[in-house]
């Protein structure tokens, strides 16, 4: 199953890409402890991790919602013929994630509003794609949803130094402005309804923009949480931040934050990374949370 109804919001995912991220637990997730890796080994591996080898998986994937009326991705992952020189393994790649899309009944043009949760490598590289020898909107009808924070954070003219150095670089002239030249982006902060069912809210502390989709339709509740958690192991242990957080402590006070609103409203936590089944409801336990069962999402444990 890759759809799942919420309320009067149906869910897709839609793939682009799962695999190996080229990293060890220890240097992506530097505070989590080896004791939660090697106790889940049984159940983190392969989704989320090799169990030999220690390397991370992940998956790159857009969340397709229809919702009153209109067709909603949430991020666009990392796109393809993108010059990444400082992140090899999203350089230059020739995914079929456009006939992905397809397949789940959207044409480009069919899109009416992107959500960029924030402004990562691997969340707007399908905003646009090379249309002979520049860089223009995928979704031409679509308006354009960003953290200003974040617009702010990655403009190359403002000279922030952020804690990924170069990892993002290009992204914001390939993938962010072409968008905004063509008029197509909306720049909210705070928060920002879209519809009676949709809102967004600042979630600031994996970047400064950082941001939350929460979804409220009849008695369902889901929570898109874009790089809040990149991995399981971050429900059971709240405070283990990944080593791509610009803000730590703000990191970790938003995890528990959202997880905490979570578990008392019963809500879906929708990751952008996560493989396997690709969301969960979580419960309290203790000061940190555990996993109450998975969304029922078909696993993918194949690159695509």
């Amino acid at each position: 199953m890759e759809t799942i109804t919420l309320g009067n919001t149906t869910v897709t995912r839609v793939w682009e890409y799962f695999g190996s991220v080229d990293m060890t637990t220890n240097t992506f997730f530097p505070e989590s402890t080896k004791e939660v890796w090697n106790g889940g080994s049984s159940w983190l591996a392969p989704h989320f991790f090799d169990s030999e080898t220690h390397v991370v998986n992940s998956a790159i994937q857009t969340w397709l919602l229809r919702s009153g009326g209109r067709t909603i991705l949430v991020d666009t992952g990392v796109g393809n013929h993108k010059d990444r020189p400082y992140a090899p393994v999203w350089n230059r790649l020739e995914t079929g994630f456009l006939a992905n899309l397809a397949r789940a009944g959207v044409a480009p043009e069919d899109v009416d509003i992107v959500i960029n949760t924030h402004l990562h490598i691997d969340h707007v590289g399908w905003n646009t794609y090379l249309d002979g020898r520049q860089w223009v909107p995928t979704f031409p009808n679509a308006t354009y949803l960003m953290p200003k924070d974040d617009f702010d954070f990655w403009n190359p003219e403002n000279d922030h130094k952020p804690l990924l150095g170069r990892g993002n670089q290009n992204v914001f002239e390939d993938s962010v402005a072409p968008v905004h030249k063509a008029g197509q982006t909306l720049l909210w902060e705070n928060s920002h309804q879209i519809d009676a069912g949709l809102r967004l809210d600042a979630a600031p502390g994996h970047t400064p923009g950082s941001s939350v989709l929460t979804l409220t339709s009849g008695t369902d509740r889901a929570v898109f949480v874009g790089d809040m958690l990149h991995n399981p192991v971050q429900i059971l242990e709240p405070d283990a931040n990944s080593c791509f957080c610009e803000d730590p402590a703000g990191a970790r006070a938003t995890r528990r934050k959202v997880l905490g609103w979570a578990a008392d409203n019963n809500a879906l936590v929708i990751p952008a990374h996560l493989g396997g089944h690709g969301a969960a409801e979580v419960a309290r336990e203790g000061d940190r949370f555990a996993i109450k069962g998975w969304a029922p999402f078909a696993p993918y444990a194949e690159q695509v």
